[in-house]
């Protein structure tokens, strides 16, 4: 390719640089030279000029990036905190849900366990800092806690635990859904404490782990099959975490009962069905960390 000089014109300059952005990789940049030429704006700055050619390659960029990473994490669907009914659970700290946005906790190592009955926003909340956290370059990885656990149980079969721990202990963000939902994934819980081969080197590493759970804390023992264990392990997740407990309506029965047209407000369901303090999955309230008692 031939080196443009002074002595180019202006078509011929253009043309070497359409080929040199071209064998750079640098399409849209292309793209956009062609259209700040095409439609020049008066009185721009050299700087401002600049920004406009380079910032469309940029937001590709950084989408194409987003995108890669939202496949490597294997989130089953996309959620955003814009479309989380936050009315819906007045009790919800919606300060603290916003503070976790920022993504803070996880440049501190801070894990976060929501816990709450079904339907009443948890995965939600999870789904969305995952999706943010991809956003922002983090490699995260979704798991639901049967799968985890399933997949964990498998590869003591053929002795390949060490490499399946890898994906999860080595995750940036680590997010486990639904723990204790289903019974075989209790049965499978039980064997070789596997939840804590997990758990127990992200808390030493400082990666943080979100967990949503609709089983109590101190039911943990029974869940994993190991009381003096499972204290040990949930006194070290809620050491260094931010808990949320969301005592409310399940917003997918309201939903549901919409539909065959028992339509009520999701205030009245609140009023009506929010689950007592006394029977929540946890005595952490939303406001922060809280240690459990000895």
């Amino acid at each position: 390719m031939t080196r443009p000089t002074t002595k180019l014109s202006p078509d011929e300059l253009l043309t070497h640089l359409h080929d040199a952005l071209t064998v750079l990789g640098l399409g849209e940049l292309r793209r956009a030279l062609d259209e700040m030429i095409a439609e020049p704006i008066k009185d721009d700055s050299r700087l401002a000029w600049l920004w406009r050619l380079v910032e469309p390659q940029l937001r590709r960029r950084l989408e194409s990036r987003a995108e890669r990473r939202i496949r490597e994490a294997q989130l089953p669907v996309r959620k955003t905190f814009e479309a989380f009914n936050f009315g819906f659970q007045p009790k919800l700290d919606k300060d603290l849900v916003m503070e976790l946005a920022t993504l803070r906790f996880i440049t501190q190592g801070k894990n976060l366990l929501i816990a709450g009955m079904s339907g009443t926003g948890k995965s939600h909340i999870a789904l969305a800092l995952g999706l943010l956290a991809c956003a922002a370059n983090r490699r995260v990885l979704y798991t639901t806690s049967a799968d985890m656990l399933a997949r964990l149980n498998m590869s003591l079969a053929d002795d390949t635990l060490t490499q399946a721990l890898k994906p999860y202990t080595r995750a940036e963000l680590l997010v486990v859904d639904e723990v204790g939902l289903e019974q075989v994934e209790r049965n499978e819980a039980r064997r070789s404490g596997l939840m804590q081969k997990v758990l127990l080197p992200r808390y030493n590493q400082q990666r943080p782990t979100i967990i949503t759970s609709n089983i109590p804390w101190e039911a943990w023992g029974d869940y994993l099959g190991d009381h003096l264990g499972a204290t040990a392990l949930v006194d070290r997740m809620l050491h260094h975490s931010h808990v949320i407990v969301i005592n409310g309506p399940s917003y997918r029965d309201w939903e549901h009962k919409q539909d065959v047209g028992t339509i009520r407000s999701p205030a009245e369901v609140t009023t009506e069905s929010a689950t007592p303090a006394a029977s929540s999955p946890g005595r952490a309230t939303s406001g922060g960390a809280r240690r459990r008692g000895k």
